[in-house]
């Protein structure tokens, strides 16, 4: 035990007593304020993420038939949408695929150019 921890000794062979008187009965009860949590302003919910384009550009390497199955193997578009999006890029040249967002565009761009296709995607200006 530490020095400061050991009861004083005052000299009789008994501890100090404490100063503070133990409780005469006479005390008065006090009742804490209730805390009232503070609010933070409204906040808006958060919005819809900007809308992104995910464009198909014709080429002349696969065939008519790979580009329907892979649009179908990697978009939520089923094979006749498929086929529809692939002839229009074979006649125009380039077809809108899908709209989503910005970070899913870039997903598809490069799940597309891992199969050999020519995906581009940009901004949806709606």
């Amino acid at each position: 035990m530490a020095e400061q921890d050991k009861p004083q000794n005052t000299g009789e062979g008994e501890p100090a007593q404490s100063s503070k008187p133990e409780g005469d009965g006479s005390s008065t009860a006090t009742v804490k304020p209730k805390r009232v949590p503070k609010r933070s302003p409204k906040k808006k919910p958060p919005g819809m993420l900007p809308p992104w384009k995910v464009l198909l550009h014709n080429d002349d390497k696969n065939s008519q038939q790979f580009v329907t199955l892979t649009i179908v193997e990697l978009t939520p578009l089923n094979e006749q949408e498929a086929e529809l999006r692939m002839q229009e890029a074979d006649k125009t040249g380039v077809a809108l695929l899908l709209v989503t967002h910005k970070e899913r565009a870039e997903l598809y761009k490069d799940q597309f150019e891992s199969k050999g296709l020519t995906v581009t995607i940009e901004p949806d200006e709606k």
